[in-house]
């Protein structure tokens, strides 16, 4: 039974490599929403936009692999959407009523803008103090330096002062992370500074590979915590919104609890110390267990305006991780499981908002998150309006009153109003 659970693990973990491809168009824009082609910038008008990126991926023939690196590199990449086409044509096939697809998505450039000091830093003892050293120190307050001053150039040329981070799961490429947030950022109107944080992840399926990510997961948790010190004290920056998937969500986590810990330990309010925004989970790849006692137990949630975890209890990826690691996945959590009480606390007074994904279909379930339109519609309305779930702007229902909310396939079944940014963020607000 383990042999036959194992090499069906080799086929059902390959879910979590996202490949190269337009995702449907959200539902959304079949309700009457039509897409905000108005608030984008007209330099942002573009197939080939530039995505920016955060790596600890070793450099590898012009891009790079799944190597590991003690040094981060920022760059931007240009992602092409489609083969022949110019904007008003990807416009045209971003509508859900259009019969076109768009087949692929690729990367035809990378540049490098910043290489960091590998780390650890070097450092010295003083005074019963251990200290970097100051020309190291120097060296490297200059390319952080260098990054914010790219994030704070794009953020002055568009106008858009609001970040989009995402972090991806197991098994990705480079290339996958980059073209995954170019889907997530256009549908979502790009109105956002895209940034993928990728780590060196695509180890290869089965239980070797996915337990050489985990430790590579881990490994890149300190990297993490740069990049988001480094964006979150970026002056042009008002907030940062960020996307995790899988074993993503591990990453970004952990770096984000220590984070959470250290700014209450310096007399910070989280939010305002990190510039976080909404944090969007996607079928994480979580110990349940962990989660309750380090997160949850911790406050973890007071650094966010909202958390959305997407779960699906048939996620074939999830179950099968559990099988593994012997305990409960996030993203594959059932009614029963759940605490007398807990999703009521968790809605209500830490804003936390479970969402079951009904009638996933292809692959294991485990990649739905960028390839559903149902799923993809609301993730849009979630960063788009920044309303909460059930009301006028983001209408999901629950089966009970404190039950998860559900989210069918036909999501949003009406039409929703198609508002100005003021009256979104206006209705939004009076519905929380």
């Amino acid at each position: 039974m383990r042999v036959a659970l194992a090499v069906l693990l080799c086929a059902v973990l390959v879910a979590c490599e996202v490949g190269i491809g337009l995702a449907p168009p959200p539902n959304l824009y079949r309700t009457g929403l039509n897409y905000p082609e108005e608030r984008v910038h007209p330099s942002l008008r573009t197939v080939e936009p530039t995505i920016f990126f955060m790596t600890d991926r070793a450099p590898e023939a012009g891009s790079y692999g799944r190597e590991r690196s003690a040094s981060m590199a920022f760059g931007r990449a240009t992602v092409r959407f489609g083969k022949d086409l110019d904007w008003p044509e990807l416009l045209s096939r971003t509508r859900a009523d259009s019969d076109k697809n768009i087949s692929r998505l690729w990367v035809p450039e990378v540049e490098e803008i910043v290489r960091f000091n590998g780390t650890p830093l070097a450092y010295e003892r003083v005074d019963g103090q251990l200290r970097h050293l100051p020309r190291v120190r120097a060296l490297y307050e200059a390319q952080t330096q260098a990054f914010q001053d790219t994030i704070a150039a794009q953020i002055r040329e568009t106008g858009n002062d609001r970040l989009m981070v995402y972090v991806h799961g197991f098994n990705n490429e480079f290339e996958d992370g980059l073209t995954t947030i170019a889907n997530l950022w256009h549908f979502a109107g790009r109105n956002t500074v895209p940034i993928a944080f990728t780590w060196p992840a695509g180890a290869g399926a089965g239980p070797l590979g996915y337990f050489r990510d985990r430790d590579s997961g881990t490994f890149s948790v300190h990297h993490t915590k740069e990049f988001l010190r480094m964006l979150g004290e970026i002056p042009e920056v008002s907030q940062i919104d960020i996307i995790a998937h899988s074993r993503g969500t591990d990453v970004v986590t952990t770096a984000l609890r220590e984070m959470i810990l250290e700014a209450r330990g310096s007399g910070q309010h989280p939010k305002l110390a990190l510039k976080t925004g909404t944090f969007i989970m996607a079928a994480p790849d979580l110990d349940v267990g962990i989660v309750r006692q380090r997160l949850q137990a911790e406050r973890f949630s007071e650094a966010f305006e909202q958390i959305n975890l997407y779960i699906n209890p048939s996620d074939g990826a999830l179950r099968l991780s559990a099988y593994l690691t012997r305990s409960t996945r996030l993203g594959a959590l059932r009614d029963e499981d759940f605490l007398p009480g807990e999703l009521e606390l968790l809605s209500k007074q830490a804003l936390v908002h479970f969402i079951r994904v009904e009638g996933v279909r292809g692959g294991f379930g485990h990649a739905y998150f960028r390839d559903n339109p149902a799923v993809l519609s609301d993730v849009v309305l979630a960063l788009r309006t920044r309303a909460f779930p059930g009301g006028t702007l983001r209408p999901l229902t629950r089966e009970t009153e404190n039950d998860v909310w559900v989210l069918y396939p036909n999501y949003p079944l009406e039409q929703l109003p198609d508002l100005s940014p003021l009256e979104e963020r206006a209705l939004a607000r009076d519905e929380r």
